[in-house]
């Protein structure tokens, strides 16, 4: 995860960020489960990401993705992201549990890495950068770093 920019000093950006610290903490998980044939583990633990994922999708798409877009500039870097997110829960959620695709889970873990990876370093400076007070009073109301400082 990024630390020199300093976009984690915005509330939402901080709370995504450790959000996908989680994720990628769960995903690791996930894939040694499945690298060592614990596989009721590792169904366990596809559960509990798809329950950190979904969310966390669905807030960045509603909040911080719904700014960038209307924003203009990054709209289409969001639109690839939100057909990443798409790709990645089809896959996931697609999984039967009475016979799991163990190898297109770790495909779908491969994606989601590199796809935080672009989140952290790329879209959540880039939107620190590009995106007003007033775009950040509206998706964190009363937490803006004006008012955290």
């Amino acid at each position: 995860m990024c630390n020199y920019c300093g976009c984690r000093e915005f509330p939402l950006i901080g709370r995504l960020s450790q959000e996908h610290w989680d994720i990628a903490e769960c995903a690791g998980a996930l894939r040694r489960a499945i690298g060592e044939g614990r596989h009721g583990d590792a169904a366990d633990l596809l559960d509990e990401l798809l329950a950190r994922l979904v969310p966390h999708t669905a807030a960045e798409e509603s909040g911080l993705f719904a700014e960038l877009r209307a924003d203009g500039p990054l709209a289409d870097e969001v639109e690839r992201l939100c057909a990443e997110h798409a790709g990645i829960h089809s896959v996931l959620e697609a999984i039967d549990p009475a016979a799991p695709d163990w190898p297109a889970v770790l495909a779908a873990l491969d994606r989601l890495h590199q796809h935080i990876d672009h989140e952290e370093h790329g879209l959540f400076p880039a939107a620190v950068i590009m995106l007003p007070l007033a775009a950040w009073d509206r998706i964190t109301p009363g937490q803006s770093p004006a008012t955290t400082g």
